[in-house]
């Protein structure tokens, strides 16, 4: 319970501000999605979403913005016009979870009820928990895709450089799309080397990890630009600071012996990425586990201890990638089991891990990584079409022009294609 005494006197949860029948945390790609899916099984459903973002964002599409393919206009739209029509929106940021209680707390101590209650307020981008990164974000030649504002700066230092060294950072697991550290890479180097630019630079990717990606069919042709790009592979280097003036990036290395030194790389460019982490509100919640994710079951995604609470996309412990394709396929999941819960459907639907990584190779070819739980290939083409273990043009069409229409017009509208979630049975709702 919340121990605070404040609004003249009264602790937050004694007097009630609203009710309704499902409240979801967050009005990213999760929470907007789950919100149509439920209207198109449910129609005048008593729904309100808990975001205090005024813009929603397409952030599959920042990578194409540092490469100049994209404007930064064509992944941002106003929140009030992406949320589905009929849904309450509370304009401001969750304080804190009373599950117990059946309650959310917000910020200013209104205190919201529900009978379901859904989270996926994303994760955490730490700038801060790297040295110096945050100051010098967007000047001295350091940028990340991984921010809206940044994106744009990203191409403006790919076509401004002729020669010199560029580092690229990826930290440790978790994080959202784990591809795009790499992505921003091979985008930049294709550029360079269409620009006969690319022999008078030295590229640096260096990786917190040990391997170039997490699901091995798909290295082989990642080495390939690898080998073609001549980017030199540092793995078990995690970016800790960062001098911008000086142009300086330090990296804590890890050697086989378990060992660790620090080493100090300059750049000309750097494209950083920060660690990630579940949200501060959540982390010290009772929904979350030992980690600070929130604790569901990796199938059904409804919370481990709490029935009526559900979860889905980038805060969850689940192993998946965290990835927009993984929300896609979670939300219809979530949809169903909450309308479960509320006895208006039967049979619990599952989830069964799929994610996808369109890893852009080059300008025009993307391998399109598809997998489930443990690894799992699950190309959604027949191979003769799309092998997504080999660079495609048609990958690359489906990135530039297909994807973005989905998401607004079928993900953000509970326009389930392809997605259909599959009850235990194996039926499809």
């Amino acid at each position: 319970m919340v121990r605070r005494i404040t609004n003249g006197g009264r602790t937050p949860l004694d007097v009630v501000d609203a009710t309704h029948d499902v409240v979801i945390v967050g009005a990213g790609a999760a929470g907007i999605s789950v919100a149509a899916s439920l209207l198109t099984r449910k129609p005048g459903l008593d729904i309100a979403i808990i975001d205090p973002a005024d813009v929603h964002y397409y952030q599959p599409g920042w990578t194409m913005v540092g490469a100049g393919v994209f404007p930064p206009s064509h992944t941002a739209r106003t929140m009030a016009s992406v949320l589905p029509p009929g849904v309450k929106w509370l304009k401001v940021a969750v304080a804190a979870f009373e599950p117990e209680r059946n309650a959310v707390v917000l910020d200013g101590c209104r205190v919201v009820k529900y009978q379901q209650l859904v989270v996926c307020p994303g994760l955490k981008l730490d700038w801060n928990g790297i040295e110096g990164l945050a100051e010098t974000l967007g000047r001295n030649g350091v940028t990340s895709n991984y921010r809206y504002d940044l994106a744009p700066y990203t191409w403006e230092l790919v076509q401004q450089l002729k020669g010199g060294k560029a580092v690229f950072s990826q930290p440790p697991m978790p994080i959202k799309c784990a591809g795009a550290p790499q992505k921003a890479m091979y985008l930049s180097a294709d550029h360079w080397k269409r620009e006969g630019v690319l022999k008078n630079i030295d590229i640096q990717f260096c990786n917190a990890g040990a391997v170039l990606f997490g699901v091995a069919d798909y290295v082989p042709a990642l080495m390939e630009y690898v080998k073609a790009y001549d980017i030199h592979l540092q793995f078990s280097h995690q970016l800790v600071s960062v001098n911008g003036p000086q142009k300086e990036a330090t990296f804590a290395r890890a050697h086989a012996d378990g060992s660790k030194d620090r080493v100090t790389l300059p750049f000309d460019m750097l494209h950083a990425v920060p660690p990630q982490k579940a949200p501060d509100f959540i982390r010290v919640s009772p929904l979350a586990d030992a980690a600070g994710w929130v604790d569901v079951d990796p199938s059904t995604l409804r919370h481990k201890k709490f029935e009526n609470i559900f979860a889905l996309g980038d805060c969850t412990n689940t192993t998946n990638a965290k990835t927009a394709a993984a929300a896609r396929k979670q939300a219809p999941v979530v949809a169903n089991n909450v309308l479960v819960a509320r006895g208006v459907l039967n049979g619990l639907a599952s989830y069964d891990g799929y994610g996808s990584c369109p890893l852009t190779v080059e300008r025009g070819k993307i391998v399109l990584a598809e997998f489930l739980y443990g690894g799992k290939l699950a190309p959604s083409f027949p191979k003769w079409l799309i092998d997504g273990t080999r660079p495609s043009s048609l990958a690359w069409l489906l990135k530039e022009r297909i994807l973005p229409p989905v998401y607004w017009d079928g993900m953000l509208k509970g326009r389930e294609w392809l997605v259909q979630p599959v009850l235990a049975d194996g039926v499809k709702t």
